[in-house]
Parts: C-alpha cells; sequence; structure tokens
C-alpha cells in the first residue's frame, strides 16, 4: 500500500524527542528498521518476518519477536495480519503514536528507572562466584576472554576459572581469588607456582648475603 512519503528530517527529529528517551535499544533498532523499509519509501504496510528482521537486525529470533510484541502493545505498530509467514503491520510515525502508547512506554521507562534507583546495593565481597554461570563468566569478561597467567584469548571451550589460594587451603570463591584461566596454565600452575617461590627463595638469600661467592686465589 502506497502512502505519501514523509518528511524523514522530521521524522527524525520526531523519533529522538519522542521516543529515544522512551524504547529500549533493542526495541529503537526494531522500530527504526520498519521506519525505514516502510513509511519512509512510501509505503504505509510491511509484511515482514521475524526471520528476516533478526537477520537485519542480526539479534536472535526471541528479543526480535519479544520487541515487535511491545511495540505492538505500545502502539507503535498496528498488527493488521499475523501468520506463520510473517507479519503485516502499520509502522505509525512517532506523531501518530496514541497518547496512550506513548504513555505506556514513559511509564514502563520510569518503571525501569525508579528500579534501578531502588535496587539494594550488592555485596560484592560476599558473592560466591562459583555459584552459577553468570557469575562465573564476569570473571572471565573481567579478565577480556584472556588468559591471566598466559595473556593468550581463551575461547570458551579451554576456559576455566582458577583459585590463586587453593580451595585446600581455605581459598575463597571471591572475586579477589579468582582468575579465568586457559586449561594448560591451570594444569601446570601448581609446577610453576612451586618452581616461582624457589626463586623467590633464592632472592631472598641473595639480598640477605647468603649466596657468598668464592674468591679467585
Amino acid at each position: 500500500m502506497k502512502n505519501k512519503k514523509p518528511n524523514a528530517e522530521v521524522v527524525w527529529t520526531q523519533l529522538e524527542d519522542l521516543l529515544v528517551p522512551r524504547l529500549s535499544v533493542i526495541d529503537r533498532a526494531i522500530y527504526s528498521h520498519l521506519l525505514r523499509h516502510s513509511r519512509l519509501e512510501g509505503k504505509l504496510c510491511l509484511r515482514f518476518s521475524i526471520r528476516w528482521l533478526a537477520r537485519h537486525i542480526r539479534l536472535s529470533a526471541g528479543p526480535v519477536r519479544g520487541a515487535v510484541r511491545r511495540l505492538v502493545a505500545q502502539g507503535a505498530l498496528r498488527l493488521v495480519q499475523r501468520s506463520k509467514t510473517g507479519h503485516v503491520v502499520e509502522v505509525r510515525l512517532p506523531d501518530e503514536i496514541p497518547a496512550a502508547g506513548l504513555n505506556r512506554i514513559a511509564s514502563r521507562a520510569a518503571a525501569k528507572e525508579e528500579s534501578r534507583r531502588t535496587r539494594a546495593p550488592v555485596n560484592l565481597e560476599g558473592v560466591d562466584f562459583m555459584q552459577n554461570e553468570p557469575l562465573r563468566n564476569a570473571i572471565h569478561a573481567r579478565e577480556r576472554e584472556q588468559c591471566f597467567y598466559c595473556l593468550r584469548r581463551t575461547p570458551p571451550s579451554v576456559q576455566c576459572l582458577d583459585h590463586v589460594v587453593p580451595q585446600a587451603r581455605s581459598g575463597r570463591n571471591s572475586y579477589r581469588n579468582l582468575v579465568s584461566s586457559c586449561m594448560e596454565c591451570n594444569t601446570q600452575k601448581g609446577e610453576t607456582a612451586a618452581e616461582l617461590a624457589a626463586r623467590l627463595r633464592a632472592l631472598d638469600a641473595l639480598v640477605s648475603g647468603k649466596l657468598r661467592p668464592s674468591l679467585p686465589g
């Protein structure tokens, strides 16, 4: 269905003023992409599949499907038809979105902000970082996906967490005692640590004057 092309500059200003402060990043990307391929090309309605949209936005289908549902609920999209082959939606310009929809967007954004402000602070020192996968991944992310010891990049298949102070010596699962390590360094750590300890003892002996050379003659 053809429709008069709107002024792209005006639409962009409306998008920035009315929707950007109120939409999540994913919802904004979905809406902008659909707007680009419909109203800005003179088409009132657009037929698309979730798979097509996900491929162009470079997200998985789940988040894209959820974003489309939210945009429909907020009035940014009007669902004309939905089938197994795809969706047909009318993409509304920012100033065409019903006031109730904008209010829902604003209320949702305000609720998220209030939740962020009132969320109880986490006691980082008391967190067990071996407790679950997201916490374990936080340690890997801290090291930027590199082995703490050899600094090589570590794909998930060879990543592991290493206790600096072994658990056998009462080492805790705190962020202060865990590092991301490749499997090779983790395996060799015991031998390496023993060698390092021996060299440190030798250095102490040197500084204290215990390693005396024999003078010639």
